[in-house]
């Protein structure tokens, strides 16, 4: 079994990447989005209820698929690298495969913020997360969440083992995905 944690900012391609690593490899997709956007609507002026029901749902995915016989899962992640919380999140999820024998890689994606901006009105990510098809709203929140938290690594910040980090501002997601690829073995 295989965790690939794909992390960076808004609009970065972690998506992106993910769907084409699909397609060379046995990995499956689990995007953030997939939990988020299922209690979005109905939760919209619940935000404790939202935030407690998507970590419910990842939990449970996670621990189910960590025990199945899967090659193994891509998981995408806008980490504030800057909150405790979100350290100690991706640090049980890797606790949580180690226990069932999986190996963890962790992805790093990087780009320009204003390519970053106008990937976050891409024709994919507005299919794939109903939450973003608001472009306002969704710029808005980019723009806010940009501010308040740091979501790229510093040099020599990211001591995790098997971590590879790409700015792929002038990268197709088919090559960053071959880089991954071929880094990890995968």
């Amino acid at each position: 079994m295989k965790l690939i944690i794909i992390f960076g900012p808004h609009a970065v391609g972690k998506m992106t990447v993910g769907q084409e690593l699909t397609k060379i490899t046995d990995l499956r997709l689990f995007h953030n989005h997939m939990t988020i956007d299922v209690v979005s609507d109905l939760f919209t002026n619940m935000p404790s209820e939202r935030s407690r029901l998507t970590r419910l749902f990842r939990q449970e995915i996670f621990d189910a698929y960590s025990k199945s016989s899967e090659y193994g899962m891509i998981f995408t992640y806008m980490w504030a690298l800057d909150a405790p919380e979100d350290w100690d999140f991706v640090n049980q999820l890797e606790t949580l495969f180690l226990s069932r024998g999986a190996e963890v890689f962790y992805v790093e994606l990087e780009a320009d913020y204003d390519l970053r901006i106008e990937r976050n009105k891409t024709e994919n990510r507005l299919l794939n997360k109903s939450t973003k098809r608001d472009i306002g709203k969704s710029e808005a929140l980019f723009r806010r969440l940009e501010e308040k938290y740091r979501l790229n690594s510093l040099d020599g910040e990211f001591m995790k083992d098997n971590y590879l980090k790409i700015n792929n501002t002038n990268l197709e997601p088919e090559m960053v995905a071959r880089m991954i690829q071929e880094k990890f073995n995968l």
